[in-house]
């Protein structure tokens, strides 16, 4: 099954749906014909679709609304905060080509801050599954929820067998490691499997943790390999700040804990745009080079211990 299918089937099954989007047809452009007034194209004005999405919130329907990533977490913003966010209505917001799935736009077009400013806003939950297989599943629950919420659409295929018990708030525990434990959420999943492989090639005990829900969060799993294993590393195609660094930050100092923890993130820096492999190579977000962040960061912890 497809974003489409579900999203189509969903729609038909339970009439308070509405589909919407800003001129951004890429994953519905099958739709209209089905849902007929049930589908909304506002054109480029993705302001006016949320403030018309909370209008029909609060009639009692659920809209399902679609945007560039960028254009939907910023250019919108206050009236996600103040029309979905203040009136705390189930606008459920599908964020398309986020992260390094922008690989080939410039700065405009990269949503990697849409984490931080999402979960800034209260009641506003915030989803980054995996690929396309972590999505379906999460999708049903989270359209069936009355909070606002804010999701990574990730289309990609994937290989890797995810849980099909998916719970908002409950991260996926991949495995467990005593050594090391990858923090990830979104499209770069893959590749920090390819990085645990390597990982584990040289000794290691490495565990990997789908942080699919980012808000709200997992806790008690972040707790948790705080105490069991010796170094966390948070893996995301995003600003280092307001993302899932932050949200380790947060949690350990509320809970008075402390951890090493490594970030790969975006410091302070937009990404070279490029074929998405390109991108993953040059900004160090391929398997191999998340790998040999770790290992020369477990080097230097050695080394500074002697």
């Amino acid at each position: 099954m497809s974003y489409e299918e579900l999203i189509r089937d969903t729609a038909l099954a339970d009439e308070r749906f509405v589909v919407m989007t800003a001129e951004n047809r890429a994953l519905i452009r099958n739709l209209p014909g089905v849902l007929k007034d049930r589908f909304i194209d506002t054109g480029i004005t993705e302001q006016c679709m949320i403030g018309a999405a909370a209008g029909l919130a609060l009639r009692g329907r659920i809209p399902v609304v679609h945007a560039l990533a960028s254009f939907l977490s910023m250019r919108a913003f206050e009236f996600i905060r103040t029309d979905a966010g203040i009136g705390h209505l189930p606008v459920k917001l599908s964020s398309f080509i986020p992260g390094f799935l922008s690989d080939g736009n410039g700065p405009t077009h990269q949503a990697i801050e849409d984490i931080s400013l999402m979960r800034g806003i209260p009641g506003m939950q915030v989803f980054a599954p995996a690929d396309e297989q972590d999505m379906l599943l999460a999708l049903p629950q989270i359209w069936n929820t009355p909070h606002p919420a804010y999701v990574r659409v990730n289309i990609r295929k994937s290989e890797f067998v995810h849980s099909p018990h998916f719970e908002i708030g409950k991260a996926e525990i991949v495995s467990a490691g005593s050594d090391i434990t990858l923090l990830v959420y979104g499209m770069l999943f893959d590749e920090t499997l390819k990085a645990k492989t390597i990982l584990e090639k040289e000794g290691l005990s490495v565990g990997l943790i789908n942080m699919r829900s980012l808000k709200p969060v997992d806790e008690k799993a972040l707790l948790e390999v705080a105490r069991t294993s010796k170094l966390l590393v948070t893996i995301e195609d995003h600003f280092l700040t307001g993302g899932l660094y932050s949200i380790l930050a947060e949690t350990f100092l509320r809970n008075r804990v402390t951890a090493h923890v490594l970030p790969l993130a975006l410091n302070e820096k937009w990404f070279k745009p490029g074929l998405l492999s390109e991108v993953l190579n040059h900004e160090g977000f391929t398997g191999e080079k998340i790998a040999r962040s770790v290992i020369t960061e477990l080097e230097n912890k050695t080394l500074s211990k002697a």
